[in-house]
């Protein structure tokens, strides 16, 4: 299967960078230290920015140094960060043509890629980036706004609902779900991981798919 484009938009955690254990284990630390419930904090987590998150569970009023403490403890642990399987070989092989829109704030961004090998792209958006974070476009529509093209000549790479959902908002040429879980989300193209995916040079191989867009 290919799929056509001039460049790919990849969310990070869970697209790129394996961080499931280390952000579900901090959020679970964090909702003890200010008295929250940690499953109803695990309940929607992924894709969706610590500020949202912390906004759900806490007074205004202590908004700002919960925000502050989940962050020191999520960059604190991660180190124990690990690659997607093909993660580093598909964006090594792009020619500068790629961006990550990620929900995490930036030191988080930049201690969870240099913990797998990933270098920051020239072109990335973080959850401190936006006004709106994912299920909204707006990330989508801002990195594809920098690298010069429009969206619907952009594929989006996503593994969380919300995540999904902002890439097929904002009309990308393709939403490719990465991993299982993302099979309970509307991706078109679900795929493994990102051995099953290479760079033609005019777009995109999907080699292994654990859904196609016949489905």
């Amino acid at each position: 299967m290919n799929l056509a484009c001039q460049a790919v938009l990849f969310d990070m955690d869970g697209v790129l960078t394996d961080s499931t254990v280390s952000a579900e284990r901090a959020w679970t630390q964090w909702a003890h230290e200010f008295g929250v419930d940690p499953e109803q904090v695990l309940r929607g987590l992924h894709g969706r920015r610590a500020t949202d998150t912390v906004r759900m569970h806490v007074p205004a009023s202590a908004h700002a140094g919960a925000l502050r403490r989940i962050n020191e403890i999520e960059v604190a642990d991660a180190g124990s960060t690990a690659p997607i399987p093909g993660a580093r070989e598909l964006v090594d092989s792009l020619p500068g043509n790629w961006a990550v829109v990620t929900s995490a704030p930036p030191e988080l961004l930049t201690v969870r890629l240099a913990a797998v090998g990933i270098p920051l792209p020239s072109v990335v958006i973080n959850g401190d980036d936006v006004t709106h974070g994912k299920p909204d476009p707006e990330g989508y529509l801002k990195a594809a706004g920098k690298l010069g093209l429009p969206i619907g000549e952009c594929v989006v790479f996503e593994d969380s609902g919300n995540g999904v959902a902002a890439g097929l908002a904002a009309e990308a040429a393709s939403v490719v779900g990465v991993g299982a879980e993302a099979l309970h989300t509307p991706a078109p193209v679900v795929v493994p991981d990102l051995r099953a995916v290479q760079w033609t040079g005019r777009g995109l191989r999907v080699t292994a798919a654990l859904r196609r867009p016949s489905a």
